[in-house]
């Protein structure tokens, strides 16, 4: 996928915890181009990059992408010293928060997801990202959309995970209908939620707008568990909004989901409802 992300990476955010990592990865491509008899300017052309961002990589002051120190690591026989810092540089480029989030659910073992507005983090395509953020006022800079959607797609690894965690999520009819994007982003954006509410580690559910009794008028409710018992959770509408990790706090949250589960389609239901509004546009 093509998505006009810049291919060698981010501007790293002074005082990032990340950044004397960063700056080490740098200086260890340094030693690998000297080493290699190369120039930066004569890397800068082998890699597609001019010879600025060479040195803006080895001096630290930008985060490469993970691809990028893999093809740099053949070209400078560098023996996998490159490579093994590809994961670190991933989790680099996430913006802070959206770093934290990601480390939470790579740990979690089961999460539960409301959502009101529109679809969801973990579910969302590029191009529904990409309107998302295109929407944000006052406007995001394009650098900073297309930092934020590189974190978000990297963030939808935990479809990937072995052993799986359980996910359950449940969205309201009006995030299915609601074109942002346009119609061809919605059909794309629906398309993907049917084959993801295929998995078998996966709960996919609609709140239909009709429903006379609902529990989520609060806002969107996100609970994640992890393997030791503990979780952490949080709610437009409960707890002034801030996370809670407390059990009798999380248990709050876990009953206004249990119920919203329970007023909403089943997930059978709720795939063949996606295919009916699929069939609308």
């Amino acid at each position: 996928m093509n998505d006009g992300v810049d291919q060698a990476g981010w501007d790293i955010e002074p005082g990032d915890e990340m950044e004397p990592v960063v700056q080490a990865v740098g200086k260890l491509l340094k030693v690998c181009r000297e080493a290699a008899g190369m120039r930066a300017s004569e890397l800068g052309e082998v890699m597609g990059y001019g010879e600025d961002m060479i040195r803006k990589i080895e001096r630290g002051a930008r985060i490469p992408r993970p691809e990028f120190l893999d093809r740099a690591d053949q070209l400078l026989k560098a023996q996998g010293h490159l490579r093994a810092f590809m994961e670190e540089m991933r989790r680099a480029r996430y913006p802070k928060k959206a770093r934290e989030l990601a480390e939470l659910e790579e740990r979690a073992v089961e999460l539960l997801l409301y959502s009101t507005h529109h679809i969801h983090d973990l579910l969302q395509t590029p191009e529904y990202a990409m309107a998302m953020f295109e929407n944000r006022l006052p406007a995001l800079s394009q650098d900073v959309v297309e930092h934020a959607i590189a974190a978000r797609m990297d963030r939808k690894s935990i479809f990937d995970r072995d052993p799986a965690p359980a996910l359950s999520f449940v969205q309201e009819q009006v995030t299915l209908e609601r074109p942002l994007g346009g119609k061809m982003v919605l059909r794309r954006q629906l398309e993907h939620l049917l084959k993801v509410g295929e998995l078998r580690n996966v709960a996919l559910q609609v709140m239909p707008t009709d429903r006379e009794e609902h529990a989520g008028m609060h806002g969107l409710i996100e609970v994640l568990k992890f393997s030791d018992g503990t979780g952490i959770g949080r709610s437009d509408g409960a707890f002034n909004g801030r996370p809670v990790s407390s059990l009798r706090d999380l248990r709050v949250l876990e009953q206004r989901y249990g119920m919203i589960r329970a007023q909403a389609l089943s997930p059978r239901e709720s795939l063949a409802f996606i295919e009916q509004a699929l069939g609308r546009l």
